[in-house]
């Protein structure tokens, strides 16, 4: 597999090693982007990376929960420029297409689209294109996820970034269980957490890590004649501090680094006396996965003269 000078850079971007040891990693692993990131890890030149692409489309990320449905939403719904993404139609497009996720739970894209937009008497899919025509930028309804329960929601950056997490707890109406269901929300796009936690993490993933660490190992002189009790042990801290970086529970609370996720969600419960459980959480970032349109200064110059 061939790559580009914008292949190194990307490597680079989700990296943050430098330029030449990202051509060669690419060169190494035949432009295979996931084996080159592998590659600079096991040399020790990069850390573990999220999974999600940095490169960004635009649009609009929005989380809301129905409390007395008790269904939470997160939809994302995609737009060619920033400048339409802030456009007050736009946005309130987004709103009714959640509000409508809410009550009418569509089974997928195709029946989301074929419902009543809430407040039209139009689809969602005939509003969609009321808006193309109007605003004259293509849109497009991209995912969207509902889940019943008790939930807590966190927009960030005018849609940048949403999150909805779930709850299992008889504390939905106290003020100190919405705030700290805030808290976890704004932990969770901030940090961006790959799992609930270390049960929650995959076999597979934790002997993917198991082998880059070993790998890594092998790079180090130092590693070279310690006994293997010694070398599992160490094995065994770094999975440890893998999980308590990307397990949500396990991650130090960012308002209050001498405590866990989860230890502040124990004693939030403890101090209501009631239960508290988090079960699960969705976070979308805007545009993850999808290539940002790019158009060099000449070309936007001769689209506008035709």
């Amino acid at each position: 597999m061939a790559f580009t000078a914008k292949d190194v850079q990307a490597l680079r971007e989700k990296t943050g090693v430098g330029m030449m040891d990202c051509k060669k990693a690419l060169a190494a692993t035949d432009g295979d982007m996931d084996k080159a990131i592998d590659f600079l890890r096991e040399k020790g030149l990069a850390a573990a990376t999220k999974k999600a692409s940095r490169i960004a489309a635009e649009g609009m990320v929005y989380p809301c929960y129905d409390e007395e449905k008790k269904v939470g939403v997160v939809v994302e719904v995609n737009a060619e420029t920033d400048f339409v993404a802030k456009n007050d139609k736009f946005t309130g497009f987004v709103k009714a297409v959640a509000k409508t996720i809410v009550n009418e739970a569509p089974a997928d894209l195709d029946a989301l689209l074929a419902c009543k937009l809430d407040g039209s008497d139009r689809t969602v899919q005939e509003n969609l294109q009321d808006n193309i025509l109007s605003i004259g930028e293509n849109q497009k309804v991209r995912r969207f996820e509902r889940v019943e329960g008790v939930c807590a929601t966190y927009i960030h950056g005018g849609g940048a970034v949403g999150v909805l997490v779930q709850f299992d707890t008889d504390a939905e109406n106290e003020e100190a269980f919405k705030v700290m269901g805030k808290d976890v929300a704004m932990q969770i796009a901030a940090m961006s957490p790959l799992y609930l936690d270390s049960a929650s993490v995959p076999a597979d993933v934790i002997e993917h890590e198991k082998g880059i660490i070993l790998a890594q190992m092998k790079e180090d002189p130092k590693m070279a004649n310690k006994p293997e009790k010694v070398l599992d042990g160490i094995v065994a801290g770094k999975i440890k501090k893998f999980c308590k970086e990307n397990c949500l529970v396990e991650q130090e609370f960012v308002k209050n680094g001498d405590m866990t996720v989860g230890q502040y969600i124990d004693s939030v419960a403890k101090e209501l006396g009631k239960t508290i459980k988090i079960t699960g959480f969705i976070r979308y970032g805007k545009g993850e996965g999808l290539q940002k349109r790019e158009e060099n200064f000449a070309d936007e110059i001769a689209n506008m003269v035709k």
